[in-house]
């Protein structure tokens, strides 16, 4: 199973004040906040970036470590964690574009959209893929402090 939430920490900013966020897993996340709440969502909002960008470069999208003390673990926003978890599915898989598509019954510039992270999928077109794939989605909800 694969999670896209990762530990960040939360430095004071005693410059300037705020919050510098950084995340071990994705060196490239790096972003700041005034408050506390404002640098846990400019976190999230880095995080998605991070994603996108690596799926841009077809680099890998590393899985999440443990968080150790002082971190606060993050979560990739849904629709940016369903199109990783697709791209990670078809890297996994060793298949390209055009096999994706064929094992759809799609054109291929629709399976190349469902693989872009700038361009919205809905939900079932996900789920479809992940299961032509061999995966899944699980929903799993936690306390916004966890």
């Amino acid at each position: 199973m694969r999670q896209f939430s990762y530990p960040m920490k939360l430095m004071p900013d005693k410059a300037d004040g705020g919050y510098v966020v950084t995340c071990r897993d994705l060196p490239e996340a790096i972003t700041q906040g005034e408050t506390l709440d404002e640098a846990l969502a400019e976190a999230a909002d880095c995080l998605e970036e991070a994603i996108a960008a690596r799926i841009d470069d077809g680099r890998e999208i590393p899985a999440s470590s443990a968080a150790k003390r002082g971190e606060r673990v993050v979560s990739v926003p849904p629709s940016m964690a369903f199109k990783a978890a697709v791209y990670l599915a078809v890297r996994e898989a060793g298949i390209s574009n055009a096999e994706l598509a064929r094992r759809l019954g799609l054109d291929e510039k629709e399976a190349r959209r469902i693989l872009d992270p700038h361009h919205p999928t809905k939900l079932p077109r996900i789920e479809q893929a992940l299961a032509v794939l061999g995966r899944r989605v699980e929903l799993v909800l936690s306390d916004r402090a966890a």
